[in-house]
């Protein structure tokens, strides 16, 4: 160890951490020794920042290693985070070790003052607290294959002595992971304690792969219920605890995972650890939303809150979606969700509606919300009559922002039907409330009169180019005059910036967008992928020919939200070029999603949008 007084003995000057010079490291070194608690947490925030940043270790890092071991002894109020940091600054992976590279790394020169200062570092193993205890043994498992003989035989005689009588279980747990590293065969499943059982799972698990073992689910299933209830779950390697390593291996297995969250669901999902599962699964894999979705519905009464419970409702209303026919007792329990007088009622009756049950159209009008009436439209096209009413009073009462673009959007599931809202679009477009989507419907709906042509071609001339694009599109569909469309986006497609915003917008036109046809085709060319999918879009809808829209469209078919795009432009052609069909038999027949899905993913379903596309490819022929 080396006090604060040797700090001036290390030219910090002249070495870096992620922000250049490491001229500033002694003064927070010593930061960390004052009275004042909120500037040593500032200093441990910053060294988090600099010397370790990201994951990412400079040559500032190795250094500071003996000075935060002094710093361990010395501030008892943040020895546990103060060892964790030397934990996370050693982290590394031990497969690397043998590399050529390894020796002449900043990694190597961490640990190697690691292992110098570790003698000094011992006692902490002996702390009374359990937190200082448990960040301890992971600063020794990250240099157990680095230390010399009779240090590792010192340092394993203390491990047994945890593994053997310390007091917190979680602990002892921790005791025998390290000592695991330390190539020490135990039989943790066999332990009278269920936190040493479970880690000895996890570790079996890792060594196994799935699928795991009758055994290995129980286990887990069993002894992961009730997680420990401290707040010192640190992790072992990076930033992954033992809380997130469970959780990662039992998704690669989805039988095994479900086991397990029925069973913490069962226990009363505590801190909706089981309901969560769940949820992995239905967002990892394919084709288990019955199960998940039964497992959320006997999840919601040990919700411990109104937040967690609309947040499993959220959940419910993503995924019911995908059921072909949601059953009774799952739409039952919904519309009493839905019945409720609080924030919950509001994600269970987008549930209710998107199950496609017939009570949600009368709670939503009875409650009327832009999100709720967007879910019903969708869900009950056939209830124009009754819901377009709703969505007109709530636009004339001013709805704006998301909640304006929500219900105009709704009514595109209503066809001409919408032509009733044909008041409330209008004066949308001339407030600028939600006015590119009301643009959009207004030209949908095909009203054509003098006061809808006048308000789209002003708002041709906005500066809002997403709001011109829009209108101007809308006013070619009422007019059939191209030539405003022409001007908006000759002057659109000629600019360096984001182009392929516009050119999605471009379809309507068809063969009227041909003068564009040079400027689409340089796009073709763009390095911008997302450029060169929309202008192959333009150039098929312009010309009406695949040959130079395919091939480039499946050079940029990928699990990807671009790919997406591209391979949902193919499905729209029906043709595909014969070498993409390996590609396309794998985005179909995957079990795992290969596109991420979830109720924050800001899309709905795209990884089964991309499975309907490539199927549609495959039957195309």
């Amino acid at each position: 160890m080396r006090s604060p007084d040797e700090l001036d003995h290390v030219q910090w000057h002249a070495l870096t951490h992620a922000y250049g010079s490491a001229e500033d490291v002694p003064e927070l070194i010593r930061d960390l020794y004052r009275e004042d608690g909120e500037t040593v947490d500032e200093a441990i925030y910053e060294l988090y920042g600099n010397i370790h940043h990201q994951g990412t270790v400079y040559e500032a890092s190795a250094p500071a290693v003996p000075f935060l071991a002094h710093a361990v002894r010395h501030v008892p109020a943040k020895r546990d985070e103060l060892l964790m940091l030397l934990a996370v600054l050693a982290d590394h992976d031990p497969a690397i070790v043998d590399s050529p590279h390894w020796r002449t790394g900043p990694r190597a020169a961490i640990c190697a003052e690691l292992c110098r200062v570790l003698p000094d570092l011992l006692p902490c193993l002996g702390d009374p607290e359990r937190g200082v205890r448990r960040a301890a043994l992971r600063v020794v498992a990250v240099v157990a294959g680095q230390l010399p003989a009779e240090l590792r035989d010192e340092v394993v005689a203390q491990l047994d002595e945890l593994y053997d009588t310390d007091p917190v279980p979680a602990v002892r747990a921790d005791a025998m992971v390290v000592l695991f590293r330390f190539g020490r065969e135990l039989e943790p499943l066999a332990s009278p304690l269920a936190e040493v059982r479970l880690a000895g799972a996890v570790i079996a698990a890792e060594q196994s792969g799935p699928p795991y073992s009758a055994e290995l689910v129980a286990v887990i299933a069993e002894d992961g219920a009730e997680p420990d209830p401290g707040d010192d779950d640190f992790p072992w390697s990076s930033t992954t605890t033992q809380g997130e390593q469970l959780i990662r291996l039992l998704t690669r297995d989805p039988d095994a995972c479900l086991a397990v969250a029925s069973r913490w669901i069962a226990a009363g999902d505590l801190g909706s650890r089981g309901s969560w599962l769940a949820e992995r699964v239905a967002e990892t894999w394919r084709d288990h939303e019955p199960e998940v979705l039964g497992l959320l519905m006997a999840a919601l009464p040990h919700q411990r809150d109104n937040a967690a419970l609309a947040g499993r409702l959220r959940e419910a209303g993503h995924w019911i979606e995908l059921l072909p026919e949601p059953g009774g007792d799952l739409r039952d329990a919904l519309h009493q969700y839905a019945c409720a007088d609080d924030e919950t009622a509001e994600p269970a009756l987008i549930a209710l509606a998107r199950s496609r049950d017939p009570r949600a159209v009368e709670l939503v009008l009875g409650r009327p919300g832009a999100r709720p009436l967007a879910a019903a439209a969708q869900s009950f096209p056939e209830a124009a009559d009754r819901l377009i009413p709703a969505i007109r009073r709530e636009l004339a009462a001013g709805a704006t922002g998301n909640d304006g673009i929500a219900l105009v959007q709704a009514l595109v599931a209503f066809g001409s039907s919408a032509r009733q809202a044909q008041p409330e679009l209008v004066e949308c477009l001339r407030t600028r409330r939600a006015a590119i989507v009301a643009a959009r419907q207004l030209g949908l709906n095909g009203l054509r009169t003098p006061e809808v042509t006048e308000l789209l071609a002003e708002a041709v001339r906005s500066t809002d180019a997403s709001l011109s694009c829009a209108a101007a599109v809308a006013h070619y569909r009422l007019t059939k005059d191209a030539d405003p469309a022409l001007r908006v986006f000759e002057e659109l497609l000629s600019d360096s910036g984001r182009n392929h915003w516009y050119l999605s917008s471009l379809e309507p036109l068809g063969s009227a967008a041909a003068p564009l046809l040079p400027l689409v085709e340089e796009l073709l060319e763009s390095g911008h992928e997302w450029t060169r999918t929309t202008a192959a879009e333009a150039h098929h809808s312009i010309t009406g020919s695949p040959d130079r829209a395919v091939p480039l469209l499946a050079e940029l078919v990928a699990p990807t939200p671009v790919g997406l795009r591209a391979l949902k432009a193919l499905a729209a052609i029906g043709h595909a070029p014969e070498e993409l069909r390996p590609t396309l038999r794998a985005f179909s027949f995957s079990p795992l999603r290969v596109l991420v899905d979830s109720p924050y993913s800001g899309q709905d379903h795209p990884d089964e949008e991309l499975r309907a596309s490539a199927r549609s490819l495959l039957a195309a022929g």
